[in-house]
């Protein structure tokens, strides 16, 4: 498709934040944030509501005036552009589609607005990008509500954007249908090559789709990097509690070297010293974290039967819930309480119950450990929060 050209678009077709912000009157929604965006990227921006994710997008749309700094696409500074004329489009969850106009007509609009007579071949070309070329004459109330987020995606990139905006654009989809999204969201990205900036508050999708991810919290930037890095190397208790689920045991470093040895619950553990994001000092404090799904559950009857070297920790089931592929443990004892244990259902236990002893093991190696002085429960979603 002609649109993967490069010529397509702007020399450089990042997008560059350079100490961007925005208040409110008293209220600061984006303190200043530096910020590279690589050409050709899916970028995803994620956080809770009010973090300033979606303030970020509509500053470089051009829907907000920054309080301070410069938007760049590219080498050209676009920080007083309005809207129509940035490089840019915007796909929303509402979607917008024009409800009188078929298909074929939604996806032409941008393209008769600029005087362009001869649109049959784009539209075609953009229908086919989307997989609906065999819906061009239905009106939008007749296609699904993924299928209609498809037509504004084509609508939106045969204007051909340098880079397009993506503002919580599953949000309105059921789960299964999300799930669907999220693969063609990246299957058209990686067909046109153009940079993607996704907008949402779901870890799953970002982690999905996206190349990168920035974890905002406050109006900044608490963490940037591969989903998988952000996963498996937390910098806070924030990312590492809002990306996915971490079990965080407060513990007193007694050792540190290329291992760094720490005591919790009366026990002693180890976790590598690199991935310590905070000074392991001795005598000091460490929250040591290891995510559900590293974890092996042994019940205390067969603790003779664990290899030497792996981290161990005592406890109780107090709760398990059977969810298919895996099931889920809550366990208490001295090195915590509320502990998580996921196993999958390959050779399942039956004395692992509640009121169960059990022991807790996992490889050092995937322990990782954080400054104590966070909030241990920081990013940690409440029933509040996911409604």
């Amino acid at each position: 498709m002609t649109l993967n050209a490069k010529s397509d678009r702007a020399p450089g077709g990042d997008v560059r934040l350079s100490g961007i912000s925005k208040t409110y009157g008293s209220f600061t929604a984006v303190h200043p944030l530096d910020l590279t965006i690589p050409e050709g990227s899916f970028f995803a921006l994620l956080g809770a509501s009010g973090c300033g994710k979606t303030t970020t997008l509509r500053m470089i749309a051009g829907l907000e005036d920054p309080s301070t700094g410069t938007v760049f696409l590219g080498e050209r500074d676009v920080t007083d552009l309005p809207p129509y004329k940035r490089p840019v489009n915007t796909v929303f969850q509402s979607y917008a589609l024009f409800p009188h106009l078929d298909i074929f007509e939604n996806v032409a609009f941008g393209l008769r607005r600029r005087g362009v007579k001869s649109v049959k071949k784009q539209v075609g070309e953009m229908l086919e990008l989307v997989q609906l070329g065999d819906k061009a004459k239905h009106k939008p109330h007749q296609l699904s509500g993924g299928q209609q987020q498809r037509v504004a995606v084509a609508r939106a990139l045969i204007n051909h954007p340098q880079v397009l905006l993506l503002d919580e654009p599953l949000g309105a989809l059921d789960l299964k249908l999300r799930r669907q999204m999220q693969l063609e969201l990246k299957r058209i990205q990686t067909e046109v090559g153009i940079t993607f900036v996704h907008v949402t508050h779901d870890q799953e999708e970002a982690m999905t789709m996206a190349d990168t991810v920035a974890v905002m919290n406050g109006g900044r930037v608490e963490q940037l990097g591969a989903p998988a890095d952000l996963y498996e190397n937390p910098r806070t208790t924030f990312v590492a509690n809002f990306l996915g689920t971490s079990n965080l045991i407060e513990a007193e470093v007694v050792e540190s070297a290329k291992d760094v040895t720490v005591t919790a619950g009366g026990g002693r553990l180890r976790l590598p010293a690199e991935r310590c994001s905070a000074p392991a000092t001795t005598g000091g404090k460490l929250l040591v974290g290891i995510r559900p799904e590293k974890i092996s559950l042994t019940h205390r009857d067969d603790e003779a039967s664990i290899a030497d070297g792996r981290n161990k920790v005592r406890g109780r089931v107090v709760d398990s819930s059977f969810i298919g592929v895996s099931t889920q443990y809550v366990v208490d004892g001295p090195a915590g309480s509320g502990l998580q244990v996921y196993e999958q259902n390959i050779e399942r236990d039956t004395r692992l119950v509640p009121g169960a002893e059990v022991v807790l093991h996992w490889n050092p190696a995937h322990t990782f450990g954080l400054d104590a002085a966070q909030a241990i429960d920081a990013g940690v979603e409440t029933v509040e929060d996911a409604s």
